[in-house]
């Protein structure tokens, strides 16, 4: 029986999750991860090393994108939130329109990610990158006609996910704290 930590992860688990977040672990064993069976407790163990990463004590409910996640606050609001501790507002809203936003439209623009010819013709598609405004990271880009609006990803139901895949309430034992 492997030892577990105080949380009541099994060791050698919470170990492979943290080596899989930091994009680390072997093809081979990435590969076998992917296709075994996925233990009941692997989303909390996810969830867990991901509160390790972070400073902020809110409550990690969801991964939503790389850098970031849907929270719950102290007083119960969900939110999106970076890796930083910038909050990008109700996760229920388009975190995008609360995000810094370049905008390629220009062949010179273009041309700094392409060589010549081989970007998108601005007049038919731009390149929308959006950042975080609290540590600049790039968090999204979008490929979309010009005038297009802002694309909203998905607003995830939450407690369905909880009840219906996780057979657990939503309110249940927190994930951890950064």
């Amino acid at each position: 029986m492997s030892e577990k930590d105080q949380r009541g992860f099994d060791k050698d688990d919470i170990d492979t999750i943290r080596d899989l977040v930091d994009d680390c672990l072997p093809w081979q064993q990435l590969k076998h991860m992917m296709s075994a069976f996925k233990d009941h407790d692997r989303f909390q163990e996810h969830l867990a090393v991901l509160s390790e990463k972070v400073s902020w004590p809110d409550r990690i409910l969801l991964p939503y994108g790389q850098h970031l996640y849907i929270v719950e606050k102290s007083d119960g609001r969900r939110i999106v939130k970076c890796d930083c501790g910038y909050e990008f507002g109700d996760y229920t809203d388009n975190w995008k329109l609360n995000a810094a936003i370049f905008v390629r439209d220009t062949e010179e623009s273009m041309d700094e990610l392409y060589p010549r010819g081989m970007g998108s013709v601005p007049s038919w598609q731009v390149l929308r990158e959006y950042y975080c405004p609290g540590c600049q990271t790039q968090l999204e880009v979008e490929a979309v006609p010009p005038g297009y609006p802002v694309v909203v990803d998905f607003i995830p139901d939450i407690d369905a996910f909880y009840r219906g895949w996780l057979t657990s309430d939503v309110s249940g034992p927190s994930s951890g704290t950064g």
